[in-house]
């Protein structure tokens, strides 16, 4: 199976590490780099060669609109895990997430698609991050709190059911 990286600057090769186990032949896709094949543009005429893409970009926003252009070319969005994280058989994650080492995601926990837990975060039982968010290392995620779409939780945040930012709206 091949893999291409939307993405190859630091953290585009630190998912090639993580995927470096599951995929055959790994390249990367990037504007301002030369260890890409190509541009991000050019996902389109690699679809024949590339069955699976993801994006290692770390903006909540870009991230978004490249998973989403990559799925309607209809791309394979694998999830990447890292062997060393912890993830419970009851918890649901997405397609298009990155989980790093070490990280925990706990019973009935949802990540959803194109998220990033990062290394020693904490994705706690029955708490949901949505859609394109970054929890970044060390952050917390406690016990059913509910994170909102393309949030950035820093280093070593923790987020309660009980905390609620100013600029935080959602429907759940």
């Amino acid at each position: 199976m091949n893999l291409l990286i939307l993405g190859a600057g630091e953290y585009g090769q630190l998912v090639k590490e993580l995927a470096r186990n599951k995929f055959t032949t790994i390249d990367f896709l990037d504007d301002n780099s030369t260890a890409a094949i190509g541009k991000l543009t050019d996902y389109i005429k690699l679809k024949e060669k590339y069955e699976n893409a993801v994006v290692a970009i770390g903006n909540n926003e870009v991230r978004s609109e490249w998973h989403d252009r990559l799925e309607e070319a209809r791309y394979n969005l694998p999830t990447i895990i890292s062997d060393k994280a912890y993830i419970s058989p009851s918890a649901t994650i997405e397609k298009g997430c990155i989980i790093e080492s070490v990280a925990v995601i706990n019973a009935n926990a949802k990540i959803e698609r194109g998220s990033i837990i990062s290394s020693g975060a904490v994705v706690n039982h029955n708490a949901i991050v949505h859609k394109y968010c970054h929890i970044d290392c060390n952050a917390v995620v406690g016990a059913d709190a509910i994170v909102p779409e393309k949030m950035h939780l820093n280093y070593g945040q923790v987020i309660t059911k009980v905390t609620k930012p100013k600029n935080w709206e959602f429907s759940e």
